[in-house]
């Protein structure tokens, strides 16, 4: 079975879908790997490593996806790709199904198979498949390095005989993978960490990693699922900024990480809470590519707002290229061996993983949450 590995196209993305290291475990198990030219080379990976691990190198993009049984990409293809793929071929690649039309229709009219990464269902025994994790973990860290070099002071304690430097004060809204790892992360330079999140069972978490939990009282309206908050009331959104006002407003740096699958991110800081904070404070607004947390972050765009320097970098992971596409090629492959072997895929249709992440299959939208569509 031959695996193809293009160049990603997506502006702003520097990762590569596999890595030589595992593309020579690839080829040892007995997959033939095909690598364009220049995959790598924003992830700091040679061609000549490509070779080296056993992969064939092409620099015809419309010639390796003919060829291709199986297209591995970070972001999904676009149309203008898909038509170049062969009829029964597989895409593996994240796709966000919910919210890509288009995308699912071009999959099903060219006839092929499509898993989602972000699909992958959050069970115990599918960790290792789990890139929306892998690369939230990332992009928790670098937000954390991106606020502190825009902020004018350093983040520790610091005492020196010219006078005491006070911690910086870090508010992080939402303890999932990247706001957990914002917190250990600003909790290690120094800084003093305050955490809200709506979900009251993350509060133990926060306290262990040194953060101080902001409690807001959960109502009726909260609905989780796979450790993702589905819908929560505009009452309770009200009630949850009315008590992070004072926290944000006394903040050096204010993280927002909060995303609800599917639909825009939720607001949770004003304009009126940017205003009420101290000149040349830094908020990172993590969701800015769903719409964002803050009513004035740009996607893509780092700007003043009421003296309140204001980054909103859609694309974090794609900051650290290199652990980004290690951890990313462990994922996908990892989902590749448990799908298929190198003569085909099994395709055992009730089965966990496979259901979960299926999206199209020979040309039929298959997953629950396109087939409405």
């Amino acid at each position: 079975m031959k695996i193809a590995v293009p160049k990603e196209l997506k502006k702003k993305e520097n990762r590569v879908a596999l890595t030589p290291d595992v593309v020579a475990s690839l080829t040892k198990a007995g997959f033939e790997c095909i690598v364009e030219s220049g995959a790598g080379t924003n992830s700091s990976i040679a061609d000549a490593e490509y070779q080296q691990a056993g992969a064939t190198l092409i620099s015809d993009k419309n010639k390796l996806y003919a060829d291709a049984d199986v297209i591995l990409k970070v972001n999904a293809p676009t149309p203008d790709e898909i038509v170049l793929m062969k009829k029964g071929a597989v895409l593996i690649s994240f796709m966000f199904a919910a919210i890509s039309n288009e995308l699912v229709n071009a999959c099903a009219s060219q006839g092929i198979s499509a898993f989602s990464m972000d699909a992958v269902p959050r069970i115990s025994r599918a960790q290792k498949m789990d890139a929306l994790s892998s690369q939230s973990n990332l992009a928790g860290y670098k937000t954390v390095l991106l606020a502190a070099n825009a902020l004018g002071k350093i983040f520790p304690l610091m005492m020196t005989a010219a006078g005491t430097m006070k911690p910086a004060k870090v508010v992080i809204m939402g303890a999932g993978v990247a706001g957990l790892q914002a917190i250990a992360t600003a909790h290690r330079m120094g800084a003093q960490v305050e955490v809200s999140d709506i979900r009251p069972e993350t509060k133990e978490q926060v306290e262990s990693l040194g953060g101080k939990f902001i409690e807001v009282k959960a109502d009726d309206s909260m609905k989780t699922e796979g450790g993702y908050v589905k819908a929560v009331s505009e009452e309770f959104l009200k009630k949850q900024q009315e008590l992070l006002f004072k926290h944000i407003s006394a903040a050096d740096v204010v993280i927002t990480t909060a995303l609800i699958p599917g639909k825009k991110a939720p607001v949770l800081v004003t304009e009126d809470m940017v205003k009420s904070m101290k000149p040349g404070s830094v908020i990172v607004d993590m969701a800015v590519e769903q719409g964002g947390n803050c009513v004035l972050s740009e996607c893509d765009q780092t700007v003043v707002k009421h003296g309140v320097i204001i980054i909103g970098e859609s694309n974090l992971p794609s900051l650290l290229p290199l652990n980004a596409s290690q951890l990313y090629a462990k994922n996908i492959s990892t989902l590749l061996l448990h799908l298929a072997n190198p003569e085909g895929f099994k395709w055992e249709m009730e089965e966990d993983i496979t259901k979960g992440s299926l999206i199209v299959h020979n040309g039929q939208a298959v997953h629950p949450s396109v087939q409405a569509k």
